[in-house]
């Protein structure tokens, strides 16, 4: 099968950064799925695993975690797909990447396609609607107020792919005000567009653009990107007993400032569950069906932005240079061999 993988961590500039291979298919075993895989999106970790981490032994590493697709074959214990079911889901980072025609995953964490969504645009939304939502409802608990505080969010980084999709999930499934930060123009109308009550400059003094809008501190902080140059901020803003969460990476985090106010801090990894299988690895499979719901419900919609062309290695290191740039909206797809 073809499959887009490297073998040494370098420079997205690179013609070898990424290049086009022959894999063999494999076979399901187990509540394993084998997809045929008809659209991938490109997220920050591919770019970071592919700029850090050397495969194992010299081999090949094929990256890429979102996916859309059609069933081909199920594993013998496999028990909640069947082939020809259309599919999506974002993989596990502890096994091999979906640049690859044929791509193998656990059942659990795989969901029903949008059936209103062609495989483009159900692609871009696995990965960081999972990550949204064990955000907003399995770590921060946003449907549990926070005493004094105003019932409003603030999510930074709200034009990004997990902001976008986390904007459209508080404002639909909760009773929250959603702020959003945006610096440019076009990705203020994005977010707009996705439904934030608010938009706020992030480019400018943070806490003070959020106490002008008149509402009181917010109860809830998601930092999706560049959390250290925001920290400060974050804390003068949040309530008192607020609950913070963030995605990022930030060389340091010293929480000790929160202190004064009890504002608890929660990590989001929606690896996690399928790294360390744990027994509740299902809620994947049942939050990837409960989002293909709601968007054929017209409740919430996809955040493709772009479609860069065909997968190949020559489109994916055009993708993953677009995405390192800092300055994509919604997520960057690519569809078909």
């Amino acid at each position: 099968m073809r499959a887009i993988a490297y073998q040494t961590p370098q420079a997205i500039t690179s013609d070898t950064a990424l290049v086009d291979i022959e894999l063999p298919t494999p076979e399901p075993k187990g509540r394993d799925l084998l997809v045929e895989i008809r659209a991938v999106s490109v997220n920050p970790v591919d770019t970071k695993l592919r700029r850090n981490a050397a495969p194992a032994d010299g081999g090949w590493r094929v990256l890429g975690f979102d996916a859309a697709g059609i069933v081909k074959a199920a594993g013998p214990e496999a028990t909640l797909f069947k082939e020809g079911d259309a599919v999506f889901y974002a993989g596990a980072i502890d096994r091999p990447g979906t640049n690859s025609e044929f791509h193998l995953v656990d059942e659990r964490i795989v969901g029903r396609k949008p059936a209103s969504l062609d495989f483009a645009a159900a692609a871009a939304l696995p990965l960081t609607a999972i990550t949204a939502w064990e955000m907003l409802f399995d770590r921060l608990k946003v449907r549990d107020s926070v005493p004094g505080a105003a019932n409003a969010i603030l999510i930074i980084g709200g034009a990004g792919g997990v902001g976008s999709i986390a904007v459209q999930l508080a404002r639909s499934l909760t009773k929250l005000t959603v702020i959003a930060t945006a610096s440019r123009p076009e990705t203020a109308e994005w977010v707009k567009s996705l439904g934030a009550h608010h938009v706020v400059d992030h480019s400018r003094p943070l806490a003070g653009e959020v106490a002008a809008l008149g509402i009181g501190a917010p109860a809830f902080v998601f930092s999706t990107t560049n959390t250290q140059d925001h920290f400060g901020a974050i804390v003068e803003a949040i309530a008192p007993q607020g609950r913070f969460g963030l995605i990022d990476d930030p060389t340091t985090l010293d929480v000790m400032p929160f202190k004064r106010k009890a504002v608890s801090t929660h990590w989001e990894l929606m690896f996690t569950r399928s790294l360390f299988q744990t027994p509740d690895m299902i809620e994947q499979h049942r939050l990837l069906n409960e989002v293909s719901r709601l968007v054929d419900a017209g409740s919430i919609r996809t955040t493709l932005a772009e479609t860069v062309g065909t997968i190949d290695a020559a489109n994916l290191r055009k993708a993953h240079a677009m995405d390192e740039s800092g300055r994509t909206r919604g997520k960057l797809v690519l569809e078909g061999f």
